[in-house]
């Protein structure tokens, strides 16, 4: 990055730290955020800057709110017996977007890995059974993704919850095996949940 005034270097190296963005794509990124309307840039920093600050995590399901509780933990329309449960806030959006499902949802914010060290604990799979048993739900729908640590995830809240009166299902197969439901489309969302099959521990 030889040649760039200090001010571009630190915007893109901080670029560089996202997901998916290399030195040149973050390059491309700074230049054009020089190029476009002071006023939009300044707008995006503002907006940017906003969202870290004010957006924190729904105390009852943990995705992301504004508020201590969600729009959807607190909307009196949704099915209160039934909570879907999916990895990262994203798998939500994704659900929300196919229009079908309309109970609570449980954000884990990952899935069982212990190469990574992420353990029952991390999820926060206590309050989740937790929740389960106040709050006298009937299904849980497991939307985790279809990968070894989803798969491993899944397994894992149907057998403590075994013994409940608690209908434990999975989504079906429409995602490909080793997706990201945050991925996915909204046909192939709803064909998933529709096709959500009752998980069977032996």
């Amino acid at each position: 990055m030889n040649g760039y005034p200090s001010g571009i270097k630190k915007v893109i190296e901080n670029l560089q730290k996202l997901p998916g963005i290399g030195v040149k794509t973050a390059e491309r990124l700074a230049m054009s955020l020089l190029r476009r309307n002071k006023k939009e840039s300044i707008s995006l920093a503002e907006s940017i800057k906003d969202m870290v600050e004010n957006i924190k995590y729904c105390s009852k399901c943990r995705n992301f709110s504004e508020t201590d509780i969600c729009d959807i933990c607190s909307s009196s329309s949704r099915d209160k017996e039934t909570i879907c449960v999916v990895e990262q806030p994203e798998d939500l959006f994704a659900i929300e977007r196919a229009g079908e499902y309309r109970g609570l949802y449980y954000v884990l914010h990952g899935s069982i890995s212990p190469i990574e060290g992420i353990g029952p604990e991390e999820l926060g799979m206590d309050f989740l059974v937790k929740r389960i048993k106040t709050e006298g739900i009937k299904e849980v729908i497991i939307a985790t993704d279809p990968d070894v640590s989803g798969e491993a995830t899944s397994i894992y809240i149907a057998r403590l919850l075994q013994g409940t009166d608690t209908t434990v299902t999975r989504i079906a197969l429409g995602i490909p095996a080793g997706g990201h439901i945050g991925y996915a489309d909204e046909i192939t969302m709803s064909k998933a949940l529709e096709g959500r099959r009752r998980i069977i521990l032996e």
